[in-house]
């Protein structure tokens, strides 16, 4: 792996996309706005899984979208919004990827509650950039804890 200044570009484009990726999942006002922007993020063909100890559920961009939009604005997840706590940027010429450990917080159906898990997001470089390839997620359930 190289430290030259171009990696170190990418690193830090890398990581804003990552930052908006998470900041996309925020309940309330703008939620269209911030979907186009994470439609922007991905390539159309994109592949999003969510295992979360069940059957992996395979998506492509707008069968991801188009649910958490409607419950982003429905009204019964409020104050939800999603982060990265602690993750590592990896490039190698045209592609990289980033994983580590997120947060959620939020309210639903009048409970409040938390979560955490972990998520792997891949990026190869187009001739406009960035784009997020594919991204994979699991969350804390019992037997499955993040280390403290």
């Amino acid at each position: 792996m190289t430290t030259d200044a171009t990696d170190e570009t990418d690193r830090a484009t890398i990581e804003g996309m990552v930052d908006a990726f998470f900041g996309a999942f925020v309940s309330g006002p703008g939620c269209a706005e911030r979907m186009d922007l994470l439609r922007g993020l991905l390539l159309p063909q994109a592949l999003i899984v969510r295992t979360c100890g069940l059957e992996p559920a395979v998506m492509g961009v707008e069968e991801f979208i188009a649910p958490r939009e409607a419950l982003l604005t429905d009204g019964s997840l409020t104050d939800f919004r999603e982060w990265p706590v602690a993750g590592r940027v990896e490039v190698f010429g045209d592609i990289a990827h980033w994983f580590g450990s997120y947060a959620k917080a939020g309210t639903q159906e009048g409970e409040a509650f938390t979560g955490r898990g972990m998520k792997t997001i891949q990026l190869v470089r187009t001739a406009d950039g960035w784009r997020i390839s594919a991204a994979a997620w699991d969350d804390e359930r019992d037997g499955l804890s993040l280390p403290d």
